[in-house]
């Protein structure tokens, strides 16, 4: 079923509730592929209803990003969810979400922040805002679907975290489920704007798992500090059509820096190839 009115799902859900069946959420800006789809399969081994919401948050992106240009496959996408037993596919528009005619700013709508120390860093650094953007819409899908169990890939490992930390700060009774990143054969992480790569493109983004995995197998070798584990990803990028906004290894936790790798670190990267901006990371450890 699709829907599209808040009132609607709500009444939707309502008996399912009462019957103590248990609630998934799976959160989505749509553009569905594999990766989502291995989050709607986790969903429905551990809950009895699923709900997949398709909507792209305007609020979580900047002036000069690509709201406007971000692929919107509802169709597509409905389809999809249908095809693998999802009951409910919930698009709202922004609208919907926002109240009609407001200025989508925290002057006039209000606003998840975020600890700032969970948010200088990584994508944050240079996406003002964008966190921000994600817990306000999240916690209001929160609101809106009331789940049991919300699921979310760990390719966006810093927004898996901080909305892990965001429902532990708000006492919000959800239990959140990381789900591993799912990969094409060689190596590149899913992502819905992998559509706006050439072939060529893509060859050149395998760069990034190419990078994580030899820092992973370096530290495997008992190399730790981590100066020294980032300094090995610079005989990769030699490539000019590949453009390195951040490599950096953090507590898969709390974000926290520290000197030396541990089992618990992550390394994370961000690179633009043909002006697309893509993300990675992977654990060190086991």
């Amino acid at each position: 079923m699709l829907i599209k009115k808040i009132n609607e799902l709500r009444e939707y859900i309502s008996p399912y509730k009462s019957n103590n069946e248990s609630i998934g959420l799976v959160p989505t800006m749509g553009a569905l592929h594999n990766g989502h789809l291995s989050l709607i399969k986790a969903a429905k081994e551990k809950c009895d209803r699923v709900v997949v919401s398709v909507f792209v948050n305007p609020i979580q992106f900047g002036p000069n990003e690509d709201y406007n240009k971000y692929p919107r496959t509802l169709d597509a996408d409905y389809e999809l969810c249908s095809a693998n037993g999802v009951d409910v596919v919930f698009s709202p528009s922004p609208a919907e979400m926002y109240g009609e005619g407001n200025i989508l700013s925290n002057d006039n709508l209000t606003y998840v922040c975020p600890p700032f120390s969970y948010t200088d860093k990584l994508c944050g650094k240079s996406r003002i805002g964008h966190f921000d953007g994600v817990c306000t819409v999240v916690n209001k899908l929160f609101n809106i679907v009331q789940p049991d169990l919300a699921f979310f890939g760990e390719k966006d490992a810093q927004q898996l975290i901080i909305i892990k930390k965001m429902v532990k700060d708000l006492n919000i009774p959800i239990e959140i489920i990381g789900c591993p990143i799912v990969r094409e054969d060689t190596g590149l992480a899913l992502s819905s704007r992998n559509k706006y790569l050439t072939e060529s493109g893509k060859n050149d983004a395998l760069v990034l798992s190419k990078i994580l995995q030899n820092i992973r197998k370096c530290y495997k070798q008992g190399i730790t500090d981590i100066e020294y584990l980032k300094e090995t990803a610079f005989s990769f990028l030699n490539n000019n059509n590949v453009e390195l906004e951040y490599l950096e290894i953090y507590d898969s936790d709390s974000l926290e820096c520290t000197k030396f790798a541990n089992d618990n670190s992550r390394a994370f990267i961000a690179c633009r190839v043909e002006g697309v901006r893509l993300i990675d990371n992977i654990k060190l450890g086991d």
